[in-house]
């Protein structure tokens, strides 16, 4: 048996509030059309778009999903998770770091809190959005499988068109401070660590953490922290119909010219079917479907880390999807979190290099 070697990540016994769904994403870009036309021919749907702002939102009832701002520099800046309950905002505007209560002024409205994470990015902490209306969808397709044909003298084809995004499924963050990050998480929102994949000396290299709905089932992950040399965006990932989408989401993004990333493939933690790509900036976009849900009741995992420990089937993830870019900036921050963060290591560093490198 594996065992886990730090106090994080673990379930907290009595967190401030817990998360409801995750609600949407955060960036900043310097050319809004170039993003509009990348998200678009992933899937999503725009709400609204200004000069400065640009919203989308998947087939779901949430009013949307995905949030732009125009911005000299292109980065992520964080995202935003629903709370139950009005009084869930004053107990997170308590928080260290944390804003006041206001007003969203973002489509679906409510009331929001935002708070900053021991890594740096922002988390609105948002209640009291009013749904949109769902969006039009294809059928689910009919599988004939062994044993049970439901689909006689007839064929079937999905549309050749962008697949319909449902909803956003998860994000996954990298980070310096590993400890500090799990804990904020688990602490104040009541994230559960789903699986955890470890370094041969037990110490994390990757958490997949679900939101607490008690018996209500949820997402085998919807955030993901990762072990790095410093804070950094994954990936995030948006769920399709079924496996036919994410298929047609292959043909549509590699006919129009975008950057394959990897897939498609099935995941080992999580089960899902997925595809990467990536968007102007190179940031990663999955699209996936036949995930894992569970409850409270489930309990951690504990596994080895390994590139092949990603996925069941479909190709290894190759080196580049979590390799750095050796830029000058990314030298000094390597150097910088060397010297202070307590969680990496230069032996950790070059485990990991060998490991995903």
């Amino acid at each position: 048996m594996i065992e886990l070697k730090t106090p994080q990540p673990a379930r907290h016994a009595d967190p401030t509030v817990k998360a409801q769904s995750l609600a949407y994403l955060i960036f900043e870009r310097p050319n809004l059309l170039d993003v509009e036309s990348f998200l678009t021919a992933f899937g999503l749907s725009v709400v609204s778009r200004t000069n400065d702002t640009l919203y989308l939102r998947g087939a779901a009832a949430a009013p949307f999903c995905y949030l732009v701002r125009r911005a000299e520099q292109s980065r992520f800046i964080g995202f935003g998770l629903t709370v139950e309950k009005a009084d869930d905002l004053v107990k997170l505007s308590k928080v260290s770091g944390a804003t006041a209560t206001r007003p969203s002024g973002m489509p679906g409205g409510g009331n929001l809190v935002t708070l900053t994470d021991p890594s740096g990015f922002k988390i609105d902490a948002i209640h009291g959005q009013i749904s949109g209306t769902p969006l039009p969808r294809r059928p689910l397709l009919q599988w004939n499988l062994a044993g049970e044909v439901v689909r006689i003298n007839q064929g079937q084809r999905s549309p050749v068109a962008p697949p319909e995004v449902l909803k956003l499924g998860h994000v996954v963050l990298e980070v310096a401070d590993y400890q500090s990050t799990c804990a904020w998480y688990t602490k104040n929102f009541g994230f559960i660590p789903s699986d955890v994949q470890v370094l041969d000396d037990g110490e994390p290299a990757v958490t997949f953490m679900r939101l607490n709905l008690g018996d209500r089932p949820t997402d085998h992950h919807t955030l993901a922290i990762a072990q790095g040399f410093a804070p950094t965006y994954s990936h995030s990932a948006f769920e399709l119909l079924d496996t036919d989408a994410v298929g047609m989401g292959q043909r549509v993004l590699r006919e129009q010219g975008w950057t394959h990333s990897w897939g498609i493939g099935r995941h080992i933690l999580g089960s899902q079917i997925f595809d990467y790509w990536e968007d102007p900036w190179g940031d990663k976009h999955e699209h996936y479907c036949d995930g894992d849900v569970c409850t409270e009741t489930m309990q951690t995992g504990v596994h080895k880390v390994s590139r092949e420990a990603m996925a069941q089937w479909g190709p290894v993830m190759p080196s580049s999807f979590t390799k750095p870019k050796l830029t000058l900036k990314n030298i000094f921050l390597i150097a910088k979190n060397l010297r202070s963060s307590p969680d990496l290591t230069f032996k950790k560093l070059v485990t990991l290099a060998r490991l995903f490198g």
